[in-house]
């Protein structure tokens, strides 16, 4: 009999195995592994109950600081937005929540017409001919378009701009490594001039720093390069902006998570993956698409799905083999309660409280808004000591904002400011409590006062 109930195998099978490979023992097989790494002392407290370490969990949890529990005002790529209760309760249902991979349609169409209408509803908003769903997050989303680019162009020069954000542009120079790319990181006021030789040019809109771009300009100096163009974007900003597909993209990508998906300490996110139709052939992920079957009934199907598993390996765009269905479905579910006017309503009130903020915060002594132009839903705020030592002084305070010094081209660009980020959850009481507290550390409270 085998004593272990997680292996197969009886003890006359691992002899055998061991005999076929010439091995007398499994230890023979770790003599690569230094014997002082072999049984290392683990330091383990003795075991402890259940109510013992549900006990010492929620004292865990209770050192964390939600982003709910006081004044916030991060974002960039994942936002703290408002969530309708009924995203979760239709988005998590069993039917859904527990489903496969929907390789088989007859006992798929839930899943697959469900991610249809994601698609359906990203085309529109972006103004794109074909969505996929879905990648795994926005950084993964941009990877691959540049990947992309490349098959299609036959170039391996990828020219980003600096200002896109930092996640991303990390996550590219991870996958260039493999394909050898070559990555060339500029300011976006010299992209449109850096287009000679590339695969394409890749732009965020609005930026990282919440600077509105002129796209159009750069898509006409990537297309007279015979480059592509590839737009990085937030949905929200599409509730109001210009969509990429008016702006002359060949590819948008983005983060999903604003719509309607929690942060949840890093994820699941959802990857906005778009491209115009002549391209699609070479558009990684999976395509749901509606037909009729032989009786002439609506039915759903994978029209598209381009991994090594479904065609040769050769003709693979991407070895993705989880898709992010459900957080999809949670988009779906989002855009479908909210409806056009209930995004633009919140996309209004988060650059509502931006500007309004900047103005109060700017008119501050020794504080200044330093984007380079206007800005949608976030800005950038330059002070005399400093965007990294403001942010710890007024983490102190229970404020939360980000630093550009934790970007890549931060530093080596001389950028030392806060990013401060607004959505329709951001209060008076929290744009008031920012105020006083920057005013405070500044000084600029007792500069006014002297005066």
């Amino acid at each position: 009999m085998n004593s272990n109930p997680y292996s197969p195998h009886t003890d006359e099978d691992r002899a055998a195995m061991l005999e076929r490979i010439g091995v007398r023992s499994v230890d023979d097989l770790l003599t690569a592994i230094p014997q002082d790494a072999r049984h290392p002392r683990l330091g383990l407290a003795p075991g402890l109950s259940e109510m013992e370490v549900q006990s010492q969990l929620e004292r865990l949890a209770a050192m964390n600081r939600t982003a709910g529990s006081g004044p916030f005002f991060i974002g960039g790529p994942i936002q703290r937005r408002y969530i309708p209760a009924a995203v979760p309760v239709l988005a998590l249902r069993g039917e859904f929540l527990t489903a496969y991979t929907p390789y088989q349609p007859e006992v798929s169409q839930g899943t697959l017409q469900a991610v249809f209408e994601y698609q359906s509803l990203m085309a529109e908003l972006l103004a794109m001919e074909v969505v996929n769903s879905s990648m795994y997050d926005g950084a993964s989303a941009m990877a691959e378009a540049a990947l992309m680019a490349v098959r299609l162009v036959g170039r391996k020069k990828v020219v980003v701009a600096s200002e896109v954000d930092f996640v991303f542009r990390r996550t590219l120079r991870t996958y260039a490594r493999g394909a050898e790319l070559e990555i060339v990181d500029v300011p976006t006021a010299q992209l449109a001039s850096s287009s000679n030789g590339a695969a394409c040019l890749v732009v965020q809109h609005p930026d990282a720093f919440g600077t509105l771009v002129d796209v159009k300009a750069i898509a006409d100096a990537a297309h007279a390069a015979g480059a592509l163009l590839i737009q990085v974007t937030e949905p929200h900003a599409l509730a109001l902006l210009e969509p990429p597909g008016t702006l002359g993209a060949d590819i948008a990508v983005g983060e999903g998570q604003p719509l309607g998906i929690p942060m949840s300490y890093g994820g699941p996110h959802l990857g906005i993956f778009a491209c115009r139709f002549a391209l699609v052939r070479q558009m990684s992920g999976r395509i749901a698409g509606q037909t009729i079957d032989a009786d002439g009934v609506r039915g759903f199907v994978n029209t598209l799905q381009t991994r090594e598993q479904h065609i040769r390996r050769e003709k693979a765009t991407s070895n993705i083999c989880t898709n992010e269905a459900l957080a999809a479905i949670h988009a779906a579910v989002y855009l479908s309660l909210l409806g056009p006017e209930g995004l633009r309503a919140a996309a209004r009130l988060g650059v509502g409280h931006a500007h309004a903020l900047a103005k109060r915060l700017g008119a501050l002594p020794g504080c200044k808004v330093a984007n380079d132009g206007p800005f949608f839903d976030r800005f950038t705020l330059r002070t005399e000591m400093g965007g990294w030592a403001l942010r710890l002084a007024l983490l102190d305070r229970g404020i939360q904002v980000e630093a550009t010094a934790s970007h890549v081209d931060g530093k080596r660009r001389g950028r030392d400011d806060v990013i401060i980020q607004c959505t329709e959850l951001t209060t008076d009481s929290d744009m008031d409590a920012l105020v006083d507290a920057v005013a405070e550390i500044t000084g600029s409270r007792q500069a006014v006062a002297a005066r």
